[in-house]
């Protein structure tokens, strides 16, 4: 495993974390046991962030990681968590009181007095623009509720608004070979201004493990189910936007460029680690397999110029005019 400094939270983290959306039961259901085995499991592998949030399971999520947390005990971890899709979608949801009550709810499910990180949740875009909502989560730095806060976006302007308040640590956003757009000029500016940076749905939702097929098949309760279309929230959340079939064609034009000691998941995760702007991928995983799977993309020899310029030219050619200036 290889660790990166999280930007301004000042903390070293290694640069594959464990992302718990999965865990919470909103790909599809899952046992306890097996996401508490993933977990230990990507942590016998040297994985020390976690990211989560209050929604992935109705506070399930933060829950198991609290066990987990027990069960490590004398174990230093970063966990991340995020606020704000609870409530309807509208500017003044994000006020200080509400920021309170989440910060409180999320500090006794996850058993911390002080949460490492809180991020405010994909809000609405006037949010980011709000003078308001950034002195709101400086007090709660300075009580001493939180440690450091961020934000996770849709797009990349979001981001770019959100780093010009002082405050912000950290921003979460998708990156990963089918979404390209933040390395234009977005990760560059957020390295220089000391921002760590967390890529988020790194796999495209699975698209990029290779394991997809035309009659693959997903459970009701998956997103990958029900919201290929944006049904239930932003469509770039599920398979980065790309259309499934067209995502697949993609995929297997990739899988020339894998080395042969590696999985195309592994292949995709080192490609994002390939961009030092980049502080960590955070994949889902569900089982211990799936963990030390992830955690082991860290080891992977970098990938040679050749298999870079493929990759983008793949990519310009493939995916680039499906998504590129949306996101």
């Amino acid at each position: 495993m290889q660790y990166r400094r999280f930007g301004k939270t000042g903390r070293d983290v290694s640069v594959i974390g464990f992302g718990a959306w999965a865990i919470g039961s909103a790909w599809g259901q899952v046992d306890d046991k097996d996401s508490l085995a993933a977990l230990h499991a990507a942590a016998d592998a040297g994985v020390t962030l976690i990211d989560t949030a209050d929604v992935y399971g109705d506070g399930h999520s933060e829950k198991l990681i609290a066990r987990f947390l027990r069960e490590r005990k004398g174990e230093r971890f970063f966990v991340a968590t995020k606020m704000g899709r609870s409530v309807p979608q509208v500017p003044e949801n994000y006020n200080p009181e509400a920021f309170r009550g989440w910060v409180d709810a999320s500090r006794q499910r996850l058993g911390m007095d002080r949460l490492d990180l809180i991020q405010l949740h994909c809000p609405p875009t006037p949010v980011f623009y709000s003078l308001e909502t950034f002195a709101a989560l400086d007090e709660l730095v300075a009580d001493g509720s939180i440690a450091s806060y961020g934000v996770s976006v849709e797009k990349v302007e979001e981001a770019l608004k959100a780093i010009e308040f002082p405050g912000v640590a950290t921003v979460q956003i998708i990156f990963n070979i089918m979404r390209q757009r933040p390395a234009d000029h977005f990760l560059a500016e957020a390295k220089r201004r000391d921002i760590g940076v967390l890529a988020r749905v790194p796999l495209a939702s699975g698209m990029l493990t290779g394991k997809m097929t035309r009659s693959t098949k997903f459970e009701e309760s998956d997103h990958r189910q029900f919201n290929r279309h944006g049904e239930s929230f932003d469509v770039g959340e599920t398979f980065a936007g790309v259309d499934y079939e067209k995502g697949l064609d993609f995929v297997e034009e990739l899988r020339a460029l894998v080395p042969g000691d590696a999985t195309m998941a592994q292949f995709a995760l080192r490609w994002i680690l390939m961009n030092e702007g980049v502080t960590a991928a955070i994949p889902g995983a569900k089982n211990p397999d799936q963990a030390r799977a992830n955690a082991a993309a860290a080891d992977l020899a970098a990938l040679s110029p050749a298999s870079m310029s493929k990759i983008q030219a793949l990519y310009e050619e493939r995916v680039k005019p499906l998504v590129h200036q949306r996101w």
